[in-house]
């Protein structure tokens, strides 16, 4: 029994978490630091251990949650990375998908690849897709090639060979090659990092692996030795897209898993409190200070997918980068405290881009010049200027009433509440269309979910949002503003691994099978083990299958154990169910064949365990009151204020309202009434009309 740390970095505040033995804990935030992020990390942790009174010894383990490797790739920041493919297949990164994502667009433009047209290289050998060799590598061939990528300044490749998921064998000789002609480049091969079909979606995923993989490794190899020097005895971990934890050094082999790793953390936390207040199927809505993520939460499980897309275009599918890694299947958009507003062809446009921490918002002081949601939100009264992250950072209320006057209120003949209020409602506009993406897109009716609202901003837009699509209940947890670094705490240590091997259900061979899950088992569990977990490792098994003809799938369960002929059927009837499940019918007699076989390997790492809150008398509560704006009391009105920290459990309270605490402020507005539940969790309930 130790103290645990987490720390997430996001685009505006890097959160930091501590946990004690008992379960309690201590929240800290700080303005991220750029364009180094492990600066804040680094001063907020000191900070927070310090202010804890404990030492960097004392800590058993850090968990880190970063959107540094999903950064580099939308800022196309890396440099030196160069791709080599089989001959005649050079320009699969450049073609991609013949699927338009937007039909009737005329204008329409893909995602430019990552690695310019002359670094990507080709290679004379060629597997078929039994895995046989048709024609061997050409090893003159291939040094030539690689001395010429090399005289370009590539020092860092991708290799991805036709059917190397299959037969990497020709995969493995170039590294070698490589290794021999030029010592000091790295090389990802990607029947190492997606040993599946498809070779657009396979490429995307080798080079973004490469892509990322020499600032990631800089950056987690500093961060683990800043964290030594201190005293710190243990590993440190990273949180991965698919909300499992891996070590630094894993994931510096593979650091395409942990794209995704911040919000994959917060969606993991939302599951847990809807366990905690009896709720399975939940809406996880992340709203920070550069973007919004939303994920569905079914049966207390999220969403996963094995497609995921970096940068999607308007969340239209086929407009983002692919790749092939387990990951919680969030929707994320450009809708955050600091997404800017724009008076655009006379109307309100907010986002996606962000005033980020440098500048930050207008009220920040620090440079900003654009209006933005917070300043919106300090002027309509929703924020205290005084109180910001815990009083940590007073707000220039002034100036963020003068520049939305200037740039919103004049431009549109606007008073300066009704553009306020105009940027407030058009930014839930759009986490609301969002929303509608991860739910009624996806099968579900938001009428009969909950929603669960954390991040810095989501607790002040979440009870709008829910009244806009009929959500009936809201959780809006405690320490809200570091929800996302308090899931890092609740992972488990986790490593994935998938292989295509394309079969009918009905004609595979089970003893095949079994070789195979027993070779990815070994990988998986190597992978965990040397995280020191204790306990034993859990194998969980899977499948992609689909109806021979169809070219997407479904995931069904594999059952553990020896394959045979009874578990085939048993999957089969899986897929039916599944199948009608998702699409309202299903076809007994059509054939079946499974694409992909995935194995997960979790490891019984520390759970986390929240404190129930301290007994109050609930006196001294309210704070006073504050003007603030609601359209239902047409205008500003003063609506009390009280203290997040001195509410009772059982307390209620009833909209118009506002509840302050250190790292996030909730906005309960006319027509939503909030109770106290025993963890100190604010429970929602909205007026459906």
């Amino acid at each position: 029994m130790s103290y645990r740390i987490g720390f997430d970095v996001g685009g505006t505040f890097t959160d930091f978490v501590l946990q004690s033995p008992s379960g309690e804990l201590r929240a800290a935030k700080r303005l991220t630091t750029y364009p180094d992020p492990s600066q804040a990390c680094l001063a907020g942790l000191d900070e927070l251990i310090a202010q804890s009174g404990v030492s960097w010894a004392d800590v058993a383990q850090a968990i880190h949650g970063t959107t540094l490797g999903s950064n580099i790739v939308i800022e196309r920041k890396a440099r030196g990375v160069g791709l080599l493919m089989t001959r005649g297949f050079r320009d699969v990164l450049i073609i991609g998908r013949e699927r338009r994502y937007q039909v009737y667009d005329l204008q329409i433009e893909k995602p430019a690849p990552l690695i310019p047209r002359r670094l990507i290289g080709e290679v004379s050998e060629r597997v078929l897709a039994d895995g046989s060799v048709r024609t061997p590598l050409e090893e003159a061939d291939a040094r030539r090639v690689i001395r010429e990528l090399v005289a370009r300044g590539v020092t860092t490749l991708a290799v991805c060979l036709l059917h190397s998921y299959l037969n990497p064998v020709h995969e493995r000789r170039l590294a070698e090659l490589v290794a021999e002609e030029a010592p000091h480049v790295t090389v990802t091969l990607s029947h190492e990092v997606a040993p599946t079909f498809r070779e657009y979606e396979r490429a995307s995923t080798t080079v973004v692996n490469a892509y990322v993989m020499t600032a990631v490794g800089e950056y987690l190899r500093g961060l683990a030795a800043a964290t030594a020097r201190r005293g710190y005895r243990g590993r440190l971990f990273v949180m991965q897209s698919s909300g499992g934890v891996a070590t630094a050094e894993a994931m510096q082999r593979h650091p395409v898993r942990m794209i995704e790793s911040g919000p994959a953390a917060g969606a993991l936390m939302a599951a847990a409190y809807g366990e905690l207040t009896g709720h399975g199927d939940l809406i996880a809505f992340d709203m920070g200070g550069t973007t919004a993520k939303l994920a569905l939460i079914e049966q207390g499980r999220p969403a996963t997918t094995t497609a995921f897309e970096l940068h999607r275009v308007r969340n239209a599918p086929g407009s983002g980068l692919p790749m092939n890694i387990q990951a919680i299947d969030l929707v994320e958009i450009g809708a955050g405290g600091g997404s800017i507003a724009h008076a655009r062809l006379g109307v309100i446009a907010v986002g996606p881009e962000s005033a980020s921490s440098t500048p930050g918002p207008v009220c920040y002081g620090r440079g900003g010049v654009e209006p933005t949601v917070t300043d919106a939100d300090v002027v309509l009264g929703y924020i205290n200027p005084d109180y910001f992250a815990g009083g940590s950072m007073r707000l220039e209320g002034g100036a963020a009433a003068r520049v939305i006057e200037e740039k919103i209120a004049r431009p549109l003949d606007l008073s300066l509440e009704d553009a306020a209020w105009g940027i407030h409602a058009i930014v839930n506009t759009n986490m609301e269309l969002a929303t509608r993406i991860v739910s009624i897109e996806r099968g579900r009716d938001p009428r009969d979910l909950t929603l669960v609202a954390f991040g810095g901003s989501g607790p002040v837009h979440g009870c709008r949002l829910a009244q806009a699509l009929g959500i009936p209940r809201v959780i809006l947890p405690a320490s809200a503003g570091v929800t996302a670094a308090i899931g890092l705490l609740a992972a488990e240590v986790r490593f994935d691994v998938a292989r295509t091997f394309v079969r009918r259900l009905d004609a595979v061979d089970p003893d095949h099978l079994t070789t195979m899950y027993t070779e990815m088992a070994g990988q998986a569990i190597e992978v965990v083990q040397e995280s020191a977990v204790a306990g034993e490792v859990t194998v969980v098994r899977s499948a992609d299958a689909r109806y021979v003809g169809q070219g997407y799938e479904v995931a069904v369960a594999v059952p553990a154990g020896r394959l045979d002929t009874a578990a085939l059927a048993r999957m089969r009837a899986s897929f039916d169910d599944v199948y009608a499940a998702r699409y309202g019918y299903a076809s007994p007699e059509e054939p079946v064949e499974v694409v992909t076989w995935k194995l997960s390997a979790i490891g019984g790492s520390p759970r986390i365990a929240l404190a129930k809150a301290a007994a109050r008398s609930g006196e001294g509560s309210r704070k006073g009151a504050r003007r603030a704006y609601f359209p239902e009391t047409h205008g500003y009105a003063d609506t009390p204020v009280y203290d997040r920290y001195a509410l009772a459990p059982g307390t209620s309270l009833t909209g118009p309202a506002i509840v302050e605490e250190r790292e996030s402020t909730t906005v309960i507005p006319p027509g939503v009434t909030a109770t106290v539940d025993e963890y100190a969790n604010l429970l929602a309930e909205v007026d459906p009309r």
